[in-house]
């Protein structure tokens, strides 16, 4: 990784300039988005595939956004060796989430808010990578009592996941002993009831954090890697999980974007272990 200028991180014009063709704190352009127009068929599936399974995947949605450039964005990061957090500098990958609002309303109920939780991937076959182990977003309080989601993540493909390129791989809550109490179970027992979620570009998939799920290992052959996104989000009716909490239904400044990815960057290190550079600059961020 070439040597930061923190002084021009910290201006919206050279991260314009990176990518022009998307939007950085574009006022005219959020205020043209909207929630995606599900039917109300849709929604009352989704809240049935919840209560049972503890997860959803809906086909690829109507985003009007431009998937390829965004995934072309992460592309570059990751050939400069820059953290792919960094990608949600931009407003597309913002909006994308916030275009669920029907669905996480409906789910987590009015006023859920945005936590401080997510991430970008690039899973590349020709260096073996690998999709993040078998874990539960949250390990316990993820569920109410009545088995519906304090809290609840959001994963988008950017570009098609498939076994070959590590796909996500859920253990559906109504086969899960463990699902209300956080626990491991005896994988041996279940190996028969794990689903793999393939999932085209612009897909839309989501779980509560009490469902165990994880990234397959990906196979040597395969030379497309598997771009995505995830965003994490709670009940309003729940004490926060992560701070700070910010209103779902704002797009976050382009000062708080870069104090959120620092942040990420940092609270992300156990999986990604950083260089002394990338943690100053992490730190800078977040110090902004």
């Amino acid at each position: 990784m070439q040597a930061i200028d923190l002084s021009s991180w910290r201006q919206a014009d050279f991260w314009r300039n990176r990518v022009p063709s998307l939007h950085l704190d574009d006022k005219e352009f959020i205020s043209l988005q909207a929630p995606l127009n599900l039917s109300e068929e849709d929604l009352n599936q989704v809240r049935t595939l919840v209560r049972e399974d503890g997860y959803f995947h809906l086909p690829p949605q109507p985003w009007d956004l431009p998937l390829d450039t965004m995934a072309t964005t992460v592309r570059q990061l990751d050939a400069e060796g820059l953290p792919l957090a960094l990608a949600f500098v931009y407003d597309e990958f913002w909006i994308m989430f916030w275009r669920l609002d029907r669905i996480l309303s409906g789910l987590l109920g009015p006023g859920y808010l945005r936590l401080p939780d997510f991430w970008v991937w690039l899973i590349d076959p020709q260096r073996g990578a690998r999709g993040w182990h078998p874990h539960r977003d949250k390990t316990s309080n993820a569920l109410f009592p009545d088995g519906s989601p304090r809290s609840f993540t959001i994963w988008i493909p950017l570009t098609e996941a498939t076994p070959r390129n590590s796909c996500m791989y859920v253990l559906p809550a109504n086969c899960d002993p463990n699902y209300t109490t956080g626990g491991t179970p005896d994988m041996e027992q279940h190996l028969a009831d794990i689903r793999a979620l393939p999932a085209q570009a612009g897909s839309a998939l989501g779980w509560t954090q009490a469902l165990l799920h994880w990234g397959s290992g990906s196979h040597p052959r395969e030379t497309q890697p598997r771009i995505s996104m995830a965003l994490e989000f709670q009940s309003a009716n729940t004490p926060p999980f992560n701070q700070p909490l910010t209103p779902s239904n704002e797009i976050p400044s382009f000062e708080l974007r870069l104090r959120l990815i620092g942040k990420q960057i940092l609270q992300y290190q156990h999986m990604y272990p950083l260089s002394d550079s990338v943690a100053e600059l992490a730190q800078g961020l977040i110090a902004e």
